[in-house]
């Protein structure tokens, strides 16, 4: 009952009739029940705590207490320090309430058990894959530095880095999506997809269809995505219908109406593995504005990679992890070393980033890359929300001569994150960075390319929802092939820009920099 196809193309599978009237209400209950459960709980929690301040005595003495005991915390803690002073600021308004949440988040009240789960079953596979000494031993990774990066990563994780991998750069979201339908269709033993966004539409319809296809021929077809979707995108029964496809489906921390602190970490990656043999990753949600499809923002610019040979195992690896958190028992080897070398030039790294196992492995990627530059470093990025260690090392990669220029939104798809971005923007341009804007609608790419023998491409934003809360991925290039690709593509797209000059700047709307000024006090919560 729930296979209904598209009427203008039998190739488009939909599982929800978008338009009925049922459907929405549902959604908009649900969403509605999940939202004003968690606010009223908000508020309960508020009201008791200024009861018992005011008319207990004792009470108030422990608080009392105890809010000096978080306050001497916050100075001793290896917090960043711009969360520090979010943390202060909140303490001052509210001090109780924001006292009582710090220490609930500090120590991991409501996401205790999936850190400790997960973390555990991220050390037991680290073995499942063996770094070649032979690759991480190159002279040429060595002269770099690459392989000390290749070291940090392995101790967080399982990321070794590869030779013998291709690497195909797609500069949209279009391109990618051409490439991953004829990919489907070669899919012989499994399908594995992580993804935060899945909507339904000609994007989704079209791969939900191959998926049907191949799961109805033996293929084992896996979907995951993140719980936000049943709030925004999907129904709460979407795993159901697609199970009775004979598609294994699982929603990551799905949102109830009770308040935790564990939904404030999302699965944030993007993931695509066919066999073991090809991987796909990048910024592409499946969702039709990624593909422009739909306009939403102006014209959509995002990015992505397809990787064949060696390399795609990490992110076999990566899905499993995730897909086991749950299951009694994990199982992996079957699915991994089932790729055959492809011989071409560059090394390859894919790495995802934990937040719950105390490494900021996306920052310091970053990081590393700014700070080993010999000539330049381009980057694109839909959202500038900066700690202070990250603005530093953007700062000081100009300031000792190294050509950093980032491109940005020209149209936001969050005001606030955009005010919040462009209340950087003077001070990264007196430190000699230079900002462009993309005019002609709305950039989602995350990009990194520097020196023409470095690049990332991955899901992992300049902000702090993606360097501290989310779950992440990226692929790590060394001198391949396609590096110059993507330079090619981010001079491309500069000519579609408008830079950013402290004249343009003094021209922005006043309700714009006021904005930006307010919530930069709370840029850690964003």
């Amino acid at each position: 009952m729930w296979k209904k196809k598209n009427e203008n193309d039998p190739n488009v599978l939909k599982l929800i009739k978008k338009r009925s009237l049922g459907t929405l209400r549902r959604k908009i209950g649900r969403f509605l029940l999940v939202v004003g459960s968690l606010v009223l709980q908000i508020m309960l929690f508020v009201t008791i705590t200024d009861m018992l301040s005011e008319n207990e005595p004792l009470f108030a003495i422990f608080m009392f207490l105890f809010i000096m005991i978080m306050f001497f915390y916050l100075f001793r803690c290896d917090m960043d320090a711009s969360s520090k002073l979010t943390w202060l600021v909140l303490m001052f308004m509210f001090p109780v309430q924001v006292s009582i949440m710090l220490w609930i988040t500090q120590k991991h009240i409501g996401h205790r058990k999936i850190e400790k789960s997960l973390n555990t079953l991220i050390h037991d596979s680290k073995d499942k894959i063996v770094q070649n000494e032979d690759v991480i031993k190159d002279p040429d990774i060595v002269s770099t530095g690459t392989d000390d990066l290749c070291r940090y990563l392995n101790n967080s994780g399982c990321f070794p880095i590869y030779n013998n991998t291709e690497v195909t750069y797609f500069p949209m979201g279009e391109d990618k999506f051409s490439a991953m339908l004829e990919e489907l269709k070669k899919a012989e033993k499994f399908i594995f997809m992580e993804y935060f966004i899945i909507d339904e539409g000609y994007m989704w319809g079209s791969i939900l269809k191959i998926l049907a296809d191949k799961a109805a021929a033996g293929v084992d077809v896996r979907v995951m995505y993140d719980g936000m979707c049943e709030l925004s995108t999907l129904t709460a029964d979407y795993p159901r219908r697609m199970e009775k496809l004979g598609i294994k489906c699982k929603v990551f921390s799905r949102i109830y109406p009770i308040a935790s602190t564990h939904y404030n970490f999302r699965d944030h990656r993007k993931i695509l593995v066919i066999d073991g043999k090809t991987a796909f990753n990048g910024g592409v949600n499946l969702a039709d504005e990624y593909i422009n499809k739909r306009v939403r923002f102006g014209h959509w610019k995002d990015t992505a990679v397809m990787l064949k040979g060696e390399a795609v195992d990490s992110f076999t690896l990566m899905f499993l992890q995730m897909w086991n958190l749950k299951e009694k028992e994990a199982h992996f080897d079957e699915f991994l070393h089932l790729s055959q070398p492809v011989k071409s030039n560059g090394y390859v790294m894919p790495y995802c980033d934990n937040p719950l196992d105390g490494y900021k492995v996306g920052e310091n990627v970053y990081m590393d890359i700014l700070n080993r530059a010999k000539s330049y470093v381009y980057i694109m990025t839909p959202y500038l929300i900066l700690d202070n260690e990250l603005e530093s090392a953007l700062k000081f990669a100009a300031q000792r001569g190294i050509d950093v220029r980032l491109i940005l939104p020209g149209i936001p798809d969050k005001k606030g994150a955009y005010a919040l971005a462009k209340s950087h923007y003077k001070y990264l341009i007196r430190s000699g960075i230079k900002l462009y804007e993309y005019t002609p609608g709305f950039v989602h790419a995350k990009v990194f390319v520097s020196d023409d023998i470095k690049a990332v491409v991955g899901t992992i934003n300049l902000d702090y929802r993606s360097l501290y809360h989310h779950f992440e991925c990226a692929t790590y290039m060394y001198k391949t092939d396609c590096i110059k690709d993507i330079k090619e593509d981010y001079i491309s797209t500069l000519e579609k820009c408008m830079e950013v000059t402290e004249e343009t700047i003094k021209k922005d709307k006043h309700a714009y920099k006021v904005r930006g000024t307010l919530m930069k006090l709370i840029a850690p919560l964003m």
